[in-house]
C-alpha cells in the first residue's frame, strides 16, 4: 500500500457480509477477520477510517410495505464485534452518505472509526449510480478497496467511487492484494504439476473455469453432482443422479478439448449413493458408472478419494472449487474431508495450494485445516470470474 495516509480520511470498502444468527449475533467472523490487517494498519498509521461494506440483499427482501428491512441488514449489529477485535470504539451512522454521515466523517480524528449504514440501502448501489458514488466519496479524502469478495460486482462502492480519486489517493487493501497474487500464482507462473479440483451441482455453473482450466492444468479433478453430467456423456448409467442433459454434448466436448491438449480429467470411480436425497436415506457404495434407477451419487467414494488424494499428493500446485458431495450433509461430507486432508498434505510436502468457493472454504475452516493449505480465498463468485479469465470491475477501477 504505497499511499500516504497519515493525517488523511480514509474511506475503505470491505466486505462484512458475514452471516447471522436469528439473534443478529455473528456465526462466522472470517471476513472480518481478514479486514483487519489494512483496517490496523490505517489506525496505526495516523488515518480517521471511515468504513463501507454491504450486508444481505436488503432490496429484494423488503418489508411488506416496500420499506428496507433495516432491523434485519443494519451493520450495527457489526458494531460491537469490530470494537472488540480492534479494542477501539467504533462509531456508527445510520446513513451510508448524506448530511449526517458528511458530518461524522469529517469530524474524525486520526485513530478513530466510523462505520457507515449499509451499502445495499441505497437503490442506486447495485447499480454503480453515479451521484451515489460521488456522494460517497465525500467521505474520504483516499479511497481503499479491501473487498475481494464484491470485486466481481460494478457497484457504486466498490467501483464507480474510485472514479472519483486520483491515482496517487486509491489503492487496494492487503486483503485484495493477496487476493490477487494468489491467484496470479496459479494462472501465470504455476510449479507443475498443477491439479485443479472442481466440485459443486451443475457443470453450467464452472463452464468457463473448466474450459480455462484446460488451458493451463495438468489434471482436473471432477467430483460433486456434476461429474454425474460428465458420466452421462460418457455412457454410464446414472440412476437419480443430477444430470444436466441439455449440457451432455458440452461435457463430451470438455472432455475432447481436454483429450487433444493431454490434460487427465479424473472422474470418480464409486460413489456413494442413496435412495432418496436425505440424510436418513438408504446407503451404499457403488461404481458411479453403475447406479440403478431409483438411486443417487451424493458423494465420492472410497476408491475415488483414494484416487483423487494420490493425484493430489503428486502436483506441485492445487486449485480447489467446490465440495465433492453433499457437503451439508454428514453422510455425504466424507469426500470433501478426504479432498481437504490430502490438499493439507500436499501443501506440507511444499506444494502451493489456493481453496476458494463456499463449501470447500468451509471444510477446511471446520477441520481446522485453513492455515495448513496456502491460500483460503474470501471471494467465491470473485475468485472464480478472476479464474475464469474476466476482467473484475472492482479491480479494473482501481488500475485507472
Amino acid at each position: 500500500m504505497n499511499i500516504k495516509v497519515t493525517n488523511k480520511r480514509v474511506l475503505i470498502r470491505v466486505d462484512f457480509n458475514v452471516p447471522l444468527d436469528k439473534n443478529n449475533k455473528i456465526t462466522d467472523d472470517t471476513r472480518i477477520q481478514r479486514a483487519l490487517p489494512t483496517i490496523k494498519y490505517l489506525l496505526k498509521s495516523g488515518a480517521a477510517v471511515v468504513i463501507m461494506s454491504h450486508l444481505g440483499r436488503p432490496q429484494k427482501k423488503l418489508n411488506e410495505d416496500g420499506s428496507i428491512n433495516v432491523k434485519k441488514f443494519t451493520l450495527e449489529h457489526l458494531r460491537g464485534h469490530l470494537s472488540k477485535k480492534l479494542r477501539k470504539k467504533v462509531q456508527f451512522c445510520p446513513e451510508t452518505v448524506g448530511k449526517v454521515a458528511n458530518k461524522m466523517a469529517k469530524a474524525l480524528k486520526p485513530g478513530e472509526i466510523l462505520l457507515v449504514e449499509n451499502t445495499r440501502f441505497n437503490k442506486g448501489e447495485t447499480k454503480g449510480d453515479e451521484a451515489l458514488a460521488k456522494e460517497m466519496s465525500k467521505l474520504g479524502q483516499i479511497y481503499i478497496n479491501d473487498a475481494f469478495g464484491t470485486a466481481h460486482r460494478a457497484h457504486s462502492s466498490t467501483a464507480t467511487v474510485a472514479k472519483y480519486f486520483g491515482a496517487r489517493s486509491k489503492s487496494f487493501g492487503f486483503l485484495m492484494s493477496a487476493e490477487i497474487e494468489n491467484a496470479n500464482k496459479v494462472i501465470n507462473d504455476p510449479e507443475r504439476p498443477v491439479t485443479a479440483i472442481v466440485g459443486g451441482a451443475k457443470v453450467s455453473d464452472k463452464i468457463l473455469l473448466l474450459d480455462r482450466l484446460i488451458e493451463f492444468a495438468d489434471n482436473i479433478i471432477v467430483g460433486g453432482g456434476m461429474a454425474y453430467t460428465f458420466i452421462k456423456a460418457k455412457g454410464g448409467r446414472t440412476g437419480n443422479s443430477l444430470v444436466e442433459e441439455d449440457k451432455l454434448k458440452l461435457a463430451l466436448r470438455l472432455l475432447k478439448k481436454a483429450e487433444k491438449r493431454k490434460v487427465n480429467i479424473y472422474l470418480p470411480k464409486d460413489s456413494t449413493i442413496a435412495d432418496q436425497f436425505s440424510a436418513k436415506a438408504k446407503r451404499e457404495v457403488k461404481d458411479s458408472n453403475k447406479i440403478n434407477k431409483g438411486w443417487m451419487g451424493l458423494d465420492i467414494g472410497p476408491d475415488a478419494q483414494k484416487a483423487f488424494s494420490k493425484v493430489i499428493l503428486e502436483s506441485k500446485t492445487l486449485l480447489w472449487n467446490g465440495p465433492m458431495g453433499v457437503f451439508e450433509m454428514k453422510p455425504y461430507a466424507k469426500g470433501t474431508k478426504a479432498i481437504a486432508k490430502a490438499v493439507a498434505k500436499a501443501t506440507k510436502k511444499g506444494a502451493f495450494s489456493l481453496v476458494g468457493g463456499g463449501d470447500s472454504v468451509a471444510a477446511v475452516n471446520q477441520m481446522g485445516l485453513a492455515d495448513e493449505v496456502s491460500y483460503v480465498s474470501t471471494g467465491g463468485g470473485a475468485m472464480l470470474e478472476f479464474l475464469e479469465g474476466k476482467t473484475l470491475p472492482g479491480i479494473a477501477a482501481m488500475q485507472k
